[in-house]
């Protein structure tokens, strides 16, 4: 397997869309330390990444079909071998989250593969599909704040695991389109979690997590008003595409919130490099979720 089938089917650059879960986790829980603030996202890509490699092996026979240029149709690597790269991502992610962020992030780590798994052995295509999915994004950033400070994290749990629920709901309209009343729930969750991720007083963190709310929101609200009046397929990917890539602005306000503007300003520069890369073509809807 050659290195760009490698990227190809872990989906690389969408990994950016999860670097900044465990930073809003960490943020919201106060835990400090250079160790788990670099290795915990690193640990969420990997897992991210896995659950990408499961996502092509066990849709290997529908992507024959809807996506024939992906690399098992296309005959680039196998379906054992794909699975073979999701148990090993799976199982690195896990040690990594052990190894940077202790037990405690461990504890957290292996419901959160388990949760992966499970969407895309099992859920992905039944009604609970969106739920799960959004559970995956809620446990990674806990695994930021760690099993005993997991309270503290609650709310940007919610937040993101709220928002990639819609998204993964509004996906589901990306080949045959959606109603717009699933493009308008969509839109309605957006509205909630910008304003739950501002952090109400005038300072720096104010500032930066009001900036942020507003990159999150205002192209997602304009790409699924979209999706409400024209829910035909194309333009429900933009939205779904759009939803995607910000989760990491949303994810900035989120860590911004709880005082930390410097963390979420890295964010926002990770945001711009997700945007462009969206806007080649890097970043899709339907290929991520």
């Amino acid at each position: 397997m050659g290195a760009s089938t490698f990227l190809q089917l872990v989906r690389a650059p969408a990994g950016l869309t999860v670097l900044g879960d465990a930073t809003a986790g960490m943020a919201a829980a106060g835990r400090t330390g250079l160790l788990p603030r670099l290795g915990l996202p690193v640990a969420s890509v990997l897992l991210y990444w896995g659950g990408m490699a499961l996502n092509d092996a066990a849709d290997a026979e529908l992507d024959r079909v809807e996506r024939p240029e992906r690399p098992i149709p296309s005959g680039r690597i196998s379906r054992r071998a794909a699975f073979g790269v999701a148990g090993a991502l799976t199982a690195a992610g896990i040690a990594v989250a052990g190894l940077t962020g202790g037990r405690t992030s461990l504890a957290v780590a292996v419901p959160l593969a388990a949760s992966v798994w499970s969407y895309d052995l099992a859920a992905k295509r039944g009604w609970a599909g969106p739920i799960v999915m959004g559970a995956c994004r809620g446990l990674d950033v806990l695994l930021g704040a760690g099993r005993e400070r997991a309270t503290d994290a609650v709310r940007p749990a919610l937040v993101m695991a709220g928002h990639t629920a819609s998204v993964t709901a509004l996906a589901r309209g990306e080949v045959h389109g959606t109603s717009p009343a699933v493009a308008g729930a969509a839109a309605a969750v957006t509205v909630v979690a910008a304003a739950a991720a501002v952090r109400p007083e005038r300072s720096a963190a104010g500032l930066v997590s009001a900036v942020a709310a507003v990159r999150f929101a205002a192209p997602t609200l304009r790409a699924q008003a979209g999706a409400v009046s024209s829910p035909d397929a194309a333009v429900v990917r933009t939205a779904t595409r759009r939803g995607i890539v910000a989760m990491i602005p949303l994810q900035a306000a989120l860590t911004a919130r709880v005082g930390r503007p410097v963390d979420a300003l890295v964010l926002l520069a990770i945001d711009a490099v997700a945007v462009l890369l969206a806007r080649r073509g890097a970043v899709k809807g339907r290929d991520v979720t």
